[in-house]
């Protein structure tokens, strides 16, 4: 015995007009998409995170720690929001969407550079406002950061032939 054909879904169907759907003479008004994050802005694989944890310089706050890394092409974005921030994936993918947003808005006043951004369990306690105003300080002060140095305060070391130089007391 065969069984009856089943009724096309709902998803299946296709759209009214929009003029029908706002009715007789009415303007639909028709909102532009935001501009993409390109996957060109991303840090993707652990190699490049973990070059930016090793060679970069940080900044923190109070639930966040920026690792800025000189040298990049553009200014590019990796996130780690670990489930030590929250164990629920709802609040942990909040965290990201926020920080991915106002990156992508700030992101041509940025200098290039790979931006790692860390979250702490503070974070998820936030509200979104506050996520974006800490963020955007992050930000802002990683763009000041002064070059790195060659290492120190102290004069370079003398050549291998050279005797030490004595302090003049």
């Amino acid at each position: 015995m065969r069984a009856a054909p089943r009724a096309a879904s709902v998803s299946s169907r296709k759209p009214a007009p929009a003029a029908a759907v706002a009715g007789a003479g009415a303007t639909v008004r028709v909102i532009p998409p935001a501009p993409a994050f390109p996957r060109g802005a991303r840090l993707l694989k652990p190699a490049q995170f973990k070059h930016v944890f090793a060679e970069g310089r940080r900044v923190a706050g109070r639930s966040f720690q920026l690792h800025v890394l000189p040298g990049s092409e553009c200014a590019r974005l990796g996130l780690a929001v670990s489930r030590r921030v929250d164990g629920r994936a709802v609040v942990r993918n909040r965290i990201k969407r926020t920080a991915r947003e106002l990156f992508r808005q700030l992101r041509d006043g940025l200098p290039a550079a790979d931006y790692v951004l860390v979250a702490r369990r503070e974070a998820a306690q936030l509200p979104a406002a506050s996520l974006r105003a800490e963020l955007q300080t992050l930000l802002q002060r990683a763009a000041t950061l002064k070059p790195a140095g060659t290492g120190g305060t102290m004069p370079a070391a003398a050549s291998a032939g050279a005797p030490p130089i004595s302090p003049s007391i």
